[in-house]
């Protein structure tokens, strides 16, 4: 039995969905289903009751960079709990494979296009030290229950994901949910502006949360591997050119402000993801304004329906 943790989340449900359409049978937990991966007892029972034979694990407790400034403590305290528990009892109870996403900020801050060989080459960027260090620490603790105890986890390093069913609020969001939540919203109300934050000059690779379950699911059967994984297409756009973007496909006529007081993160992100494309047979597919165009479309009809 596949087990898919934080299965109410914003990839969770897209792992599930896919499980779903292949037949594939899975049990769902999550916070709000009633574990809590924090707690040494409970995620013990819930091994020993269930035994589930695989794990892909989406949960984590993370936001954008203005929420991981203010709840720095939380997010180093929580995430390594919930790696320090899952780890334990899987390999008590006999789990044959983790699948474990690792984000892109777990890179060094020099890094520009990410390379696995380079993963610990330099230290993070401030504005993401501590959830950085915190997916770091997942795969250094997979490497030391394999080299223990022979327990098979494969980390797949997925770039910030986006899509429809994210988090769109400001500072929960990563920054293109939080652009298409601004625009929309000045759009409606009429206003003049929309201030976006940062120069506008730093570049990111996006990875719609569909090719991020997919890459997961992927990740169940593929070949054995101890070092990390990218998954990526190293390609990438500007912010500025982001929110032009996202302002074009919401019609929005207002002036386009930016706030270089607000903080950047690191000035450039993309990957290779050529071990990726070879230890999955596969690498991400949906056209990024594709992506962008069906997000917002979600995002409208959601505010339309009174959602937000």
């Amino acid at each position: 039995m596949i087990l898919v943790t934080g299965a109410t989340g914003f990839l969770g449900r897209r792992v599930c969905r896919l499980l779903d359409a292949q037949g594939q049978p899975h049990l769902k937990t999550s916070l709000s289903l009633g574990l809590d991966l924090r707690d040494p007892i409970a995620t013990e029972a819930f091994f020993a009751a269930h035994k589930p034979s695989q794990v892909i694990h989406c949960a984590a407790f993370v936001g954008g960079i203005q929420f991981g400034y203010k709840h720095s403590a939380e997010l180093f305290h929580n995430n390594l709990q919930m790696t320090l528990n899952l780890l334990a009892s899987a390999q008590r109870h006999g789990v044959q494979r983790i699948v474990n996403p690792i984000s892109n900020c777990a890179y060094p801050a020099k890094a520009t296009l990410f390379k696995e060989d380079e993963f610990w080459d330099g230290p993070l960027h401030d504005s993401v030290m501590v959830y950085g260090f915190v997916r770091k620490a997942s795969w250094v603790g997979a490497q030391a229950y394999a080299q223990q105890y022979g327990l098979d986890v494969i980390n797949l390093i997925l770039s910030n994901m986006y899509g429809p069913e994210d988090h769109f609020e400001e500072e929960r969001s990563h920054a293109l949910g939080a652009l298409v939540m601004k625009f929309a919203r000045a759009k409606k109300l009429g206003l003049p502006e929309v201030v976006v934050w940062g120069s506008g000059t730093p570049v990111r690779e996006w990875l719609h949360v569909d090719d991020g379950a997919q890459a997961l699911v992927r990740g169940l059967a593929a070949p054995r591997c101890d070092q990390p994984v990218n998954i990526g297409v190293g390609r990438g756009i500007s912010i500025l050119a982001m929110a032009e973007m996202i302002q074009r496909e919401i019609g929005y006529t207002g002036r386009l402000v930016l706030d270089p007081s607000k903080p950047d993160g690191a000035p450039y992100k993309t990957v290779d993801g050529s071990r990726g494309q070879a230890l999955l047979n596969w690498s991400p597919e949906i056209d990024f304004e594709d992506g962008v165009r069906a997000t917002i479309r979600w995002y409208l009809e959601q505010e339309a329906h009174g959602s937000h």
